[in-house]
């Protein structure tokens, strides 16, 4: 049953179109459980005049979602956009995870702001003792240092959702070998056996979880919440795949110790791709894994999340990552309002 007591009830989202946060954005929404007076995205004016971005603006709009237009670093257009909000939920792109640092501040300072998510959808940044020297985990743990010495009002919550089986499920131009799966040439490249389990979440089900950690303030308030639609095995994706498509698939092997060859070649290289291969070396050597999740305290089962045949038959079909926008079939898929 979810909390009824202090319930968001004007929110403010940053990095709505992006990736993750379309997703986010939809969910809430579409949560009819959510008693909220108001639902705003901060955004700057030129994602508002994007052809690519406006049918999703209009959609949105025509929901009652409010656009607020303007510039990230520009202190009072955030103090602006603040007033009389309760709940911040940050959707930020890794490369501008740092600018949390200036919006929690400024959030510390007014006078209505009291929760803040933070955007830690994704990889478990405080795993174990490795965790602090990977690369891409450096914002994160930026932020999440100053928020432990600087942030004393606002309470923040962190969604650690482990991957997006959404991303998970395609092959890294050029550099293939770090895994994933291709349905056009029906090959899929695993490292070693394909047998060691990854904790997966799906693009859709973050923004249930985020509807569903803003149902229970009580769970949510200050934690780092670690969350998972299901645990998998790549060579149980494989046999989704082949089962849906009916063809035997090619498959390719990586060894760990080629996997991370592939990934110091990436960073000396600088390459945009050397985040995503470190991930995913994260990824098969276990880091995702929990004994136990924080889906039961947020009211979620396992009956409440996708499965691993709904994800891949979005990517047979064409409708996986970078397919269709998230609102134009999320009630379709989930057949619910938000959970």
């Amino acid at each position: 049953m979810a909390t009824t007591s202090h319930l968001p009830s004007k929110i403010l989202i940053f990095g709505a179109t992006g990736a993750i946060g379309k997703y986010i954005t939809d969910a809430i929404l579409s949560a009819e459980a959510l008693a909220t007076q108001q639902i705003s995205i901060f955004t700057s004016a030129v994602t508002v005049s994007n052809p690519g971005k406006q049918a999703l603006l209009s959609s949105w709009e025509s929901q009652g979602l409010s656009v607020i237009t303007g510039n990230l670093n520009d202190a009072g257009d955030i103090e602006k956009a603040y007033d009389g909000i309760d709940t911040v939920i940050s959707c930020l792109g890794r490369d501008v995870l740092a600018s949390q640092i200036e919006l929690l501040t400024l959030a510390e300072k007014s006078k209505d702001v009291q929760w803040f998510f933070l955007s830690e959808y994704g990889t478990d940044i405080e795993y174990d003792e490795s965790s602090k020297t990977e690369k891409p985990h450096q914002n994160k743990l930026r932020v999440r240092e100053f928020i432990r010495a600087n942030i004393h009002r606002v309470e923040c919550t962190y969604l650690v959702t482990g991957p997006y089986i959404d991303m998970f499920l395609t092959l890294l131009p050029g550099s293939e070998e770090a895994g994933g799966f291709d349905v056009e040439s029906k090959r899929a490249v695993v490292i070693e056996s394909g047998d060691d389990k990854v904790g997966f979440t799906t693009m859709l089900d973050v923004g249930k979880l985020v509807v569903a950690a803003l149902r229970h303030p009580s769970a949510s308030k200050g934690k780092i919440l670690k969350v998972q639609s299901f645990v998998t095995t790549p060579n149980a994706i494989l046999r989704e795949f082949e089962k849906q498509t009916g063809v035997k698939w090619k498959v390719d092997h990586t060894t760990n110790q080629r996997l991370r060859e592939l990934e110091l070649e990436n960073w000396d290289t600088d390459s945009p791709t050397a985040t995503r291969i470190t991930l995913r070396r994260i990824w098969a050597e276990g880091g995702t894994l929990y004994e136990k999740t924080d889906n039961e305290i947020l009211g979620v089962v396992s009956s409440d999340m996708e499965s691993l045949a709904a994800v891949v038959k979005r990517a047979v079909e064409g409708r996986g990552y970078q397919g269709k926008q998230p609102s134009l079939y999320y009630k379709q898929e989930t057949g619910t309002q938000g959970t």
